[in-house]
């Protein structure tokens, strides 16, 4: 096998490409595989568990290959991670279209994605590892950050967790974010990990603070930081299903409890507890069904645990990673007693289109961000959830491989600070493009009934209509490379999702691009919850001029 360690995209304002968008592409699919910013690089693997950037390191090379040489009116076609076809188009076009994972519903389990898997005919792409716009564990930092803010709303009132005490599990790809993000909400986090050598990268990467390995000494650390109202992170190494039963048999319940490992993959994601992590991989190795049997089994008392916290007093809530869905197959029956974050506390936002949207400097120059930053704060200076959270990234974050922002943007925002960008571009105020993202959990670019869809006011939850929708008309928006990804964050058969990534290169073109696309992609989001009845969505769409040609007047 041919491994590529080390990839770094190139940095500066030269072109290796034939256009700025295939340059774009290629240095975002490099990004994505930085050691900085990759879970297992070498495996081509991103973050959660098996999520890729490419199927294999030939196709690998021939997507990079293949982007050198594609022309400014072609596009690439990629199918699960592998380069299959270059058709001439438009040069308003996307450059290139991907689509990752899909199965026919009947045929869309994890059984038979292995199978085709082990026959090198598919990869799993994750959301943003498989469509070249992961930006490391910042990529999902504010809203997890948000997460927790409105969670102490909900429970005390107040955005301020000083004094307050989050518990959780996962410190990999994206559930790295957690350590960070309960901090900056000002709590006291401690966030159970198995594998000892992720709360040492995130401790490396100045998103955790502590590493402890027993109860005793996690307990002790949590109450002196509380006492304090010290806001920090605590990284305890063991198995989320044995520490939260041990601390509840102490009598011990948290303000907060959720849990991000990736339970989503029975096999690639979560480890089993009653046995040793290093024990945990052999017989992943040795027996893959007992592995996962098992793994289900501890998901099972894993939400056991949270369910009796719930009990006890304490807010508890699914961060979206499916594990209520394994519990409640292995005989759980009320897993599902507490919420998803996306109905619990975001989902007023989606109704404004807001979401994860980010940006990233292909210049690789810290400046240009902090003169996006700039920008932000001036346009949206009567925000002051953003100018805080711009200031508390700026102090608190450190660049995971090319340097990049994530911002909750909505409708009507978006394209306004875009097109700003384009033109500071365009002037040499920054030194090279830009690329404008976001997350496939955006507000209206998935369907995923347990997560971003849950609990849908019209009862539409599993419609995966809106995503093959959000694709299709950022493609004819002109988005500069596009995706439709099946399984995410939640596993085969619970998710289909959709993706686009934007050049703002100072031309004209990009311009209108931008005009379109970012309209377009946040209208999605306020047209899918106006079309389920959401007030909110309903109030945004008439009040921002967004054409619904049946639009209910019935809000619920």
């Amino acid at each position: 096998m041919v491994v590529k360690t080390n990839i770094r995209a190139p940095r500066g304002n030269e072109l290796s490409c034939k256009g700025w968008t295939q340059e774009a592409a290629m240095r975002m699919l490099m990004n994505n595989l930085d050691p900085e910013v990759a879970e297992n690089p070498d495996e081509l693997i991103v973050y959660g568990g098996i999520g890729k950037a490419a199927r294999n390191w030939e196709s690998y090379e021939q997507i990079i290959a293949s982007l050198k040489e594609l022309e400014n009116d072609e596009t690439l076609l990629i199918q699960s991670g592998k380069p299959v076809a270059v058709f001439r188009t438009h040069e308003h076009a996307p450059r290139v279209l991907i689509a990752n994972s899909n199965l026919v519903p009947a045929w869309a389990n994890w059984e038979h994605f292995y199978e085709l898997e082990d026959r090198d005919l598919m990869m799993y792409g994750q959301m943003t590892a498989g469509s070249w716009i992961y930006i490391g564990a910042q990529g999902i930092l504010q809203g997890t950050y948000l997460s927790f803010v409105e969670a102490g709303k909900k429970v005390f009132g107040t955005a301020d967790l000083r004094g307050k005490f989050i518990l959780t599990g996962g410190m990999g790809g994206m559930s790295g974010a957690q350590p960070l993000a309960g901090k900056m909400a000002g709590a006291v986090i401690l966030v159970v990990e198995v594998d000892r050598a992720r709360i040492e990268r995130k401790i490396k990467e100045g998103y955790c603070d502590y590493l402890v390995e027993t109860v005793d000494e996690a307990i002790e650390l949590v109450n002196k930081l509380r006492d304090q109202k010290e806001p920090a992170s605590i990284g305890l190494v063991g198995n989320c299903a044995d520490v939260n039963r041990e601390l509840l048999n102490r009598g011990i319940t948290p303000d907060f409890v959720t849990d991000q490992t990736s339970a989503h993959d029975p096999i690639n994601g979560y480890v089993p507890n009653g046995m040793t992590f290093e024990e945990a991989l052999e017989l992943r190795k040795s027996d893959v069904k007992t592995y996962e049997r098992r793994a289900k089994e501890t998901m099972a008392e894993h939400v056991r645990t949270m369910l009796d916290f719930q009990q006890a007093g304490a807010e508890v809530f699914d961060y979206g990673n499916n594990i209520r869905a394994y519990a409640k197959e292995m005989g759980v029956t009320n897993a599902f007693d507490f919420p998803g974050f996306v109905p619990a506390y975001i989902r007023p936002l989606f109704c404004e289109g807001k979401g994860p949207f980010r940006w990233a400097a292909l210049s690789g120059n810290p400046e240009d961000i902090y003169k996006t930053d700039a920008l932000a704060k001036e346009m949206f200076a009567e925000d002051e959830g953003l100018v805080n959270w711009i200031d508390m990234a700026q102090e608190m974050v450190k660049w995971q491989g090319l340097p990049a922002r994530i911002c909750w943007l909505g409708y009507g925002d978006r394209h306004r600070f875009a097109l700003k960008v384009n033109e500071m571009v365009a002037n040499g105020e920054l030194s090279a493009p830009i690329v404008f993202g976001r997350d496939h959990l955006d507000s209206g670019s998935v369907a995923s009934p347990n997560r971003e869809t849950e609990g849908m006011l019209d009862g539409s939850d599993a419609v995966s209509d809106w995503p093959i929708l959000n694709a299709l008309v950022n493609t004819a928006s002109g988005a500069s490379w596009v995706s439709v990804h099946h399984g995410g964050g939640v596993g085969m058969g619970y998710s289909q999702h959709a993706g686009q990534v934007l050049v703002a290169d100072g031309s004209e073109q990009a311009a209108e691009k931008i005009a379109r696309v970012l309209i377009s992609d946040p209208g999605m989001g306020v047209v899918r919850h106006a079309d389920a009845g959401y007030e909110i969505a309903i109030n945004t769409a008439k009040n921002k001029g967004v054409h619904i040609p049946m639009l209910k007047d019935d809000a619920k």
